[in-house]
């Protein structure tokens, strides 16, 4: 089956972080600063009851907030963040989620932390209606955390992890450093059941078992130097050293033809770093900040498919990849507090991206046979010179009401070079204009409306094949980014006293939707297919159950409801966007914190997504809600044993794969592939141990 998909594809083709700085302030302050427009304010000790040992933990129990890791993949600053900022600004550094680096930071060391409309916190947060910042004291001396989790999986092997962090701090200077193995395998069983879907008559079954050991132990450092808000400075560097080992084993039972004992290896390492850093001043009555970043990565892939029978290999595929990556930027920023009476920025940022890659497919036989394929675009180089100027100004019009508008223009200069040329230009203005409203009572809205233009994938210009799917993917060096106007409104209040509720609504209009199309020479495809259009509603709700009698305990819940349409130029069809663009989607989430015990569960479930290609339509969906629990035990101070069981109702994974041949503007589904997968529970025992507690800063 493995050799008819991939053939007949080739055949008709051609056979064609960073330690946040620490700002001059005391722990020991009680004050709660007061509420600006659309910003709450949570101190230290709202916290104290969920016991947290880092910053993490503090910000997973802020009332209504959902954390957003940013993308390190995209290029650039802008775009990148997440919605967390330290002291009122964002990590210089991109290659660490902000998960990793909250994890690093004491609890003792947060003052508090201030959620509010992304508008104040600079042009990167502009139409982000939650950000948090998390203010951090000013104390001196040492502080560490160090994590050890075992986890086991459905074979019985037991999976370790140990990760540590340090810092001390010396006057303005913050000096951290952290380590860890990052060690993530998994395993997985399932059944693949391909029929006739006309006549449901069987095909083939194939029993898989699957063994993913990834791994991607790092160390990183950082210095911060702070004097003042705007006279400080940072250096970070990063190292990593990704690498993974998969193997599949593969009991095929194709009818009327001999049983097979199939094996699919995939071997993949990538060593990268980073080394980054800021500097800010004071000029011209604000702060004028520099930040510049370097970052390589290098990949290299090894996909290999072994038919066998009795042992014998038969046929199959080999794969090999090399890569290298590159980002070089530098950025640089003016901002203001109050320049006649607006709060103003205003930036430049200009960065050289690179890609290099060279692909060989091959076809494996009998007896060492070995032939090259030729894939369209599987050696290119990719030469990318960008740059954004961005302009933002605000003004708090009222005591309830704050105005946000910007503008920005980007501009990027590709080069595709190898087996194809293609140069081209873009260039963007991307306007955006925010309203926010505090109202008495606590109430809170939102409306924003910005123009978006996405980034390309540089590995979009390039061909490859997918032997774990089956497919061959081809490259298309002539995608556009696709184009958006979004418009959002969120409106939120207290709940309960310390809890919240809050609704979003957003409407998108894409332009040159990327999505899958069939190219000339017979592929599937990355491609532009036209206009399409999401609309979305999204609930929150947290809220404290004491007063219901439920001592302790606290329950969330998050529902989310959207459509999407786009025009189908294969099928000739509406339909909904390819993708993760499930219809609906909920998450639950119950736990109760009472003196050193904690104890909770969370379940989820979601609607069926579809990825639309060429000849298929990939359906994916749960067999049934997924969830979790945990119980945690406190006994000091400073320790946390924590246990977890993942996969609670040993839910399965199924992808429903339709295939019409040779494409889908033809007659079908012509053949059908039915997979489940399932990880089974899992446990975790984690300990967490914090050391230090810092000093008091001596004053100046």
């Amino acid at each position: 089956m493995v050799r008819l998909c991939v053939l007949s594809s080739v055949g008709v083709a051609a056979i064609a972080w960073t330690s946040p700085a620490l700002a001059q302030e005391d722990v020991s302050s009680k004050v709660t600063p007061p509420s600006t427009a659309g910003t709450s304010v949570y101190n230290a000790d709202f916290f104290a009851t969920y016991s947290p040992r880092t910053a993490l933990d503090i910000v997973l129990r802020v009332p209504g907030f959902q954390l957003e890791e940013g993308n390190s993949d995209i290029r650039g600053f802008v775009g990148a963040a997440g919605n967390v900022v330290f002291n009122g600004a964002r990590p210089s550094s991109k290659a660490e989620s902000l998960s990793t680096i909250l994890a690093r930071i004491p609890a003792s060391r947060v003052v508090r932390v201030e959620m509010g409309s992304g508008s104040l916190y600079g042009s990167e947060y502009s139409g982000k209606s939650q950000v948090l910042n998390v203010i951090l004291s000013a104390e001196g001396g040492f502080d560490a955390t160090v994590t050890a989790s075992a986890r086991t999986l459905r074979t019985g092997a037991i999976i370790p992890n140990l990760s540590g962090s340090a810092t001390w701090k010396n006057g303005n200077s913050t000096f951290n450093v952290a380590a860890g193995t990052a060690n993530d395998d998994a395993a997985d069983e399932g059944t693949d059941t391909i029929t006739d879907p006309d006549t449901g008559e069987l095909i083939e079954k194939r029993r898989k078992e699957n063994r993913y050991r990834p791994e991607n132990p790092f160390i990183s450092g950082t210095w911060s130097f702070e004097q003042a808000p705007n006279h400080s400075a940072h250096v970070n560097g990063r190292f990593s050293l990704f690498h993974e080992d998969f193997v599949q084993k593969n009991k095929v039972y194709p009818v009327g033809e001999p049983e097979r004992d199939d094996r699919l290896f995939q071997y993949a390492k990538a060593p990268a770093f980073e080394i980054g850093g800021d500097i800010t001043r004071p000029l011209g009555g604000g702060a004028i900040k520099f930040v510049a970043l370097l970052n390589r990565r290098d990949q290299e892939n090894l996909d290999t498919v072994l038919e066998r029978i009795d042992g014998e290999v038969v046929g199959g595929f080999e794969q090999g990849q090399e890569v290298q990556r590159g980002e070089t930027l530098g950025r640089l920023s003016w901002s203001h507090s109050s320049l006649f009476g607006l709060t103003y920025e205003m930036g430049a940022e200009a960065a050289f991206n690179t890609l290099d890659a060279d692909l060989n497919l091959f076809v494996l036989g009998p007896d060492g046979f070995r032939e090259r394929i030729d894939l369209p675009i599987d050696q290119a180089t990719v030469e990318e010179q960008r740059a954004e100027f961005y302009v933002k100004a605000g003004k708090q019009v009222s005591s309830a009401v704050r105005v946000d508008a910007g503008l920005n223009y980007e501009y990027s200069d590709l080069a595709v070079r190898g087996d194809t040329t293609a140069d081209r230009v873009l260039k963007f203005l991307k306007p955006s204009l925010t309203l926010d409203w505090k109202g008495k009572s606590g109430w809170h809205s939102q409306f924003s409306i910005r123009r978006t233009v996405a980034q390309l994938d540089f590995y979009d210009f390039i061909s490859s094949a997918q032997l774990s799917d089956d497919r061959v993917n081809g490259g298309n060096a002539d995608l556009e980014p696709q184009r958006a106007w979004e418009i959002r409104a969120s409106v939120d209040r207290p709940l309960f006293d310390s809890g919240l509720v809050k609704l979003d609504l957003g409407y998108d209009h894409i332009s040159m939707l990327q999505d899958r199309i069939l190219t000339e020479e017979g592929f599937d495809a990355p491609g532009n297919i036209g206009t399409g259009k999401r609309l979305f509603a999204h609930l929150a709700i947290d809220a404290p159950l004491d007063r219901f009698g439920l001592t302790g305990v606290r329950a969330k819940f998050d529902g989310t409801i959207q459509k999407t349409r786009v025009h189908d130029p294969i099928s000739d069809e509406m339909r909904d966007f390819s993708f993760y663009y499930p219809s609906w989607e909920w998450y639950v989430e119950v736990r109760r914190d009472i003196g050193r015990w904690a104890y909770g569960f969370d379940v989820s479930d979601r609607d069926k997504f579809t990825i639309f290609r060429a000849n298929e339509e990939d359906i994916n969906f749960n067999g049934g809600p997924f969830g979790n629990a945990f119980l945690e035990f406190r006994p000091t101070a400073k320790t946390t044993w924590t246990l977890n069981v993942n996969n609670l109702f040993g839910t399965h994974g199924i992808r429903d794969r339709q295939f019409t041949f040779p494409n889908r503007s033809f007659e079908g589904p012509n053949l059908r592939e039915y997979r489940e997968r399932n990880s089974h529970q899992q446990f975790r025992i984690t300990y967490k141990r914090s050391f230090g507690g810092g000093t008091p800063t001596p004053a100046s």
